[in-house]
């Protein structure tokens, strides 16, 4: 990202202080927008990202505080870093920055060099993440962290994608995934939920952290039945295993024991022509994707 592709978004009550830091980055190379009050910040940065704001601690209405804790509080937002601007003398407010979500500060009246090089510091670590979401969702895996009370703190721009039609109005996942994720090593190591004609992987990558992958929708046993060139039976076991069941949950689901299970993924890996239940499931899906009955 070059300087004059990097957006700056200054937040400030007073004019002065807004054309001293407005004019310096300016100069260096950036593109630059202003706002007068922290809900005009909000407002600019829902409408048009910016890459960086720099944000005034002190200002009527709501103060830079309150505006970043907004900021850090909506997904479309989280991740713009926030660099605060505060008096010298105000150690105070630079705690109350922190934990607000802001990753730095600057003291007023600010010193260009000084901001400048903290500016371009804090872009290139930006660049770095914005990169490697980007190379997630290219291979099309997207990623979420989760916090304690069950909302998405951190997501690739895919996975907010996929996971809105999940989550409530506080971006809080599915009862259903939070106690699957809960579970620990006891439960399941992947689970799936339905949304809006598509089905959903979920794979922990940590305490709080999960790899989420798009799956293509399953036909239906009849239709696998017909497709595949199996029995009945066998259909159903192929369609609960292309599901990511493991043959003990395939054995509770159809009533049936894991043995006979193991028996009957025999045959259809036999018919099939494949070895292992990754192949099976591959050929269980391009075949239905192209709607080929097997011979």
């Amino acid at each position: 990202m070059s300087k004059a592709q990097a957006i700056i978004l200054i937040v400030d009550d007073v004019p002065e202080n807004l054309a001293v830091a407005h004019d310096a980055l300016d100069a260096a190379g950036y593109t630059v927008r202003v706002a007068t009050s922290g809900l005009a910040a909000l407002e600019s940065a829902r409408r048009q990202p910016p890459d960086l704001i720099l944000l005034d601690a002190v200002m009527p209405g709501i103060d830079g505080f309150e505006t970043c804790k907004r900021l850090k509080a909506d997904l479309a937002t989280r991740q713009i870093p926030v660099v605060f601007m505060t008096g010298l003398t105000d150690s105070e407010h630079v705690v109350l920055g922190f934990q607000a979500g802001g990753i730095d500060y600057v003291t007023k009246p600010i010193r260009a060099t000084e901001v400048i090089a903290r500016i371009a510091s804090h872009l290139r670590n930006a660049r770095m993440v914005a990169e490697t979401q980007a190379a997630a969702d290219a291979a099309g895996d997207a990623i979420v962290s989760v916090d304690d009370g069950g909302r998405l703190s951190w997501a690739t721009p895919l996975a907010q994608t996929w996971l809105a039609p999940l989550c409530d109005a506080g971006h809080r996942l599915p009862v259903a995934l939070l106690r699957w994720l809960d579970c620990g090593d006891a439960g399941s190591p992947n689970f799936s939920l339905h949304a809006q004609g598509q089905r959903l992987s979920f794979a922990k990558l940590g305490p709080r952290r999960l790899l989420v992958q798009r799956v293509e929708t399953v036909p239906e046993p009849e239709t696998l039945a017909r497709l595949m060139n199996i029995t009945a039976r066998e259909a159903e076991v192929l369609y609960w295993m292309v599901l990511g069941k493991t043959n003990p949950e395939i054995a509770g689901v159809l009533d049936m024991s894991p043995r006979t299970v193991n028996k009957h993924l025999e045959h259809i890996f036999t018919k099939l022509g494949v070895e292992t239940r990754t192949a099976a499931a591959t050929v269980a899906l391009n075949r239905s994707r192209l709607g080929v009955v097997a011979s």
